[in-house]
C-alpha cells in the first residue's frame, strides 16, 4: 500500500518520454518512404522514381565505360540532381526515401552538383574554368 500511496483504483495514463528508448524495437519509415504508386501495381511501377535515378546512373556508368568520361559524368551528376528534385516533388517516392526529405535533397543535390561541377573542370580541356579552385589544387598538390 506505501509503494502504490496514490492509486485509487484508476489506472493513469502512461506518460510519454522524448527520450529515445533504450532498446528499439522497429525502425520508422522514412517521410515519404511509401509506395509511389498503389499496390495494385508491379514491384517496378511502385519504386519507378529510384529506378528513375538508377536508371541515370547506370546509363552515365556505362557511357564513361565506352570513353565518354566526361558526357557519363554529367549524366550521373544530373540523375542524382533529379533525384533531389524527386524527392522533394512527389509526397511518396518509395525506396528513394532514406532519410528525411531535407537530407535526402540535401544529400542528392550536394553530390549530384560535385559531380556534374567537375565533371565540367576535368582536364584536358575543361568547360568551365573556375580560378579560386585552381589556386586550392596547385596549393594542396605542392
Amino acid at each position: 500500500m506505501a509503494a502504490d500511496a496514490h492509486s485509487d483504483g484508476a489506472s493513469e495514463p502512461q506518460r510519454s518520454s522524448r527520450r529515445f528508448p533504450t532498446l528499439t524495437r522497429d525502425t520508422a519509415r522514412p517521410e515519404g518512404g511509401g509506395r509511389a504508386a498503389s499496390g495494385g501495381y508491379p514491384a517496378p511501377a511502385r519504386q519507378w522514381p529510384l529506378l528513375t535515378v538508377m536508371g541515370g546512373v547506370a546509363f552515365g556508368l556505362l557511357l564513361v565505360a565506352l570513353d565518354a568520361f566526361r558526357i557519363g559524368a554529367i549524366v550521373i551528376g544530373l540523375a542524382l540532381l533529379a533525384g533531389a528534385v524527386l524527392r522533394r516533388m512527389l509526397p511518396e517516392v518509395g525506396m528513394l526515401a532514406v532519410r528525411s526529405r531535407f537530407t535526402d535533397m540535401l544529400t542528392y543535390g550536394v553530390l549530384g552538383f560535385v559531380i556534374v561541377m567537375l565533371a565540367l573542370m576535368v582536364q584536358p580541356k575543361p568547360w568551365i574554368h573556375i580560378p579560386f579552385l585552381d589556386d586550392i589544387v596547385h596549393f594542396t598538390v605542392r
